[in-house]
């Protein structure tokens, strides 16, 4: 049971594994070769598919991301050592429209994207069904720690991995119950110490290979680094909640939501961005309890029925590294959602994801947009 569902975790083993061909999203990374291991300890005829989602002729991609040449080595390599098929696709195009693309225009419309979100359910999942179809094979996996979680009424649901502490569901979020029908995530009850352990006991090259960057296309330096001459940046005002100057920004794009620093004001107490005026190009910004709100809006990618009908007991998730919180209301209308939180939240970005769920399993997801005046 998962908080207001009956049903059960879906296990490895539960699909016809013998003989069943499974193509694997291989990243060159750790996670996705001990995903092939795991998949071929039960049974799973393993192919691996990696994604070269933009030019390396032009991008400065540091060695440490998961789309780097010597990646794309690494995960040939691991497929090598136990015999797999690997194949190369090419996702420049969508994942250059669909990410790199939309996360600047997202800065300079004032927002903060969450690039990692739109690349999961808009060009990795999408790709992996496709290819999987042309080829006639079984099924899909990945090597991110999350579950799926059946419903009584044998519908299917992501879930948070069993050890909270690297779930990755958040980020997976945006697939809806028919991407999964044909999905299996090998990692969802495994630490990473497990996982690196298991690497090393299959005697992998990549056992202890680093994490990959959280935003694979940003060369090492910041934001506002990557952004230049990407954006058309605008000085404008800085104002306080009241609506006095209290100095000059250097273009909107280059701030979010929540940042303390890079104001260059002085000011008794900290200040924090808690708005983008972008129809004014005004920076406002204001002290810390100033940033708590206990609404948002958001543009819903999907919701369940029984979530949007009777929230109950749901949580919303605005940020990875945060637990769920309790929602007190929630309505929707025309493809968006109104939250009211029974406790005040911290620095609600547009942009950024929200994950709605139910106990471990995710029952919607959306955008959020810009809320409600600070409670």
């Amino acid at each position: 049971m998962a908080g207001n569902m009956d049903g059960r975790f879906v296990e490895l083993q539960d699909g016809n594994s013998t003989g069943a061909r499974v193509l694997l999203a291989m990243s060159g990374g750790v996670d996705s070769g001990v995903a092939a291991v795991k998949l071929q300890e039960a049974g799973y005829d393993v192919i691996g598919l990696t994604m070269k989602n933009y030019c390396y002729g032009e991008a400065n991609v540091p060695d440490k991301s998961c789309c780097s040449l010597e990646a794309i080595d690494d995960a040939r390599s691991v497929c090598d050592r136990f015999g797999l098929r690997h194949m190369v696709v090419s996702t420049e195009e969508i994942f250059g429209r669909e990410v790199y693309d939309d996360f600047i225009a997202e800065y300079a419309r004032g927002r903060t994207p969450n690039p990692c979100v739109r690349c999961n359910s808009i060009v990795r999942f999408s790709t992996l069904l496709e290819y999987a179809a042309r080829l006639d094979i079984d099924y899909i996996a990945t090597g991110h720690y999350a579950r799926i979680f059946r419903s009584s009424n044998d519908r299917l649901y992501l879930a948070r991995a069993r050890h909270l502490g690297k779930d990755q569901s958040y980020f997976l979020s945006g697939l809806k119950h028919d991407d999964l029908t044909r999905v299996l995530f090998p990692l969802g009850d495994y630490q990473k110490d497990e996982v690196r352990a298991a690497a090393r006991g299959a005697e992998l090259d990549v056992a202890d290979k680093p994490e990959s960057m959280e935003v694979c296309f940003m060369p090492d330096g910041t934001l506002g680094e990557f952004l230049e001459g990407k954006v058309a940046v605008s000085p404008g005002n800085i104002e306080n909640t009241r609506g006095e100057v209290l100095g000059r920004h250097n273009g909107l794009a280059m701030y979010t939501v929540g940042q303390r620093r890079g104001f260059g004001i002085s000011a008794p107490n900290p200040l924090y961005v808690t708005r983008l005026d972008v129809e004014r190009n005004v920076l406002v910004v204001g002290e810390s309890d100033e940033l708590a709100t206990h609404d948002l809006d958001c543009s819903l990618n999907w919701i369940d029925d029984y979530a949007a009908t009777s929230p109950r007991g749901l949580k919303a998730q605005i940020r990875y590294r945060q637990a769920g919180q309790e929602v007190d209301r929630l309505s929707v209308s025309d493809g968006v959602a109104h939250v009211r939180f029974s406790r005040p939240q911290r620095a609600i970005a547009p942009g950024q994801t929200v994950a709605f769920y139910d106990d471990d399993v995710v029952v919607g997801s959306g955008v959020i947009d810009i809320p409600a005046a600070p409670a």
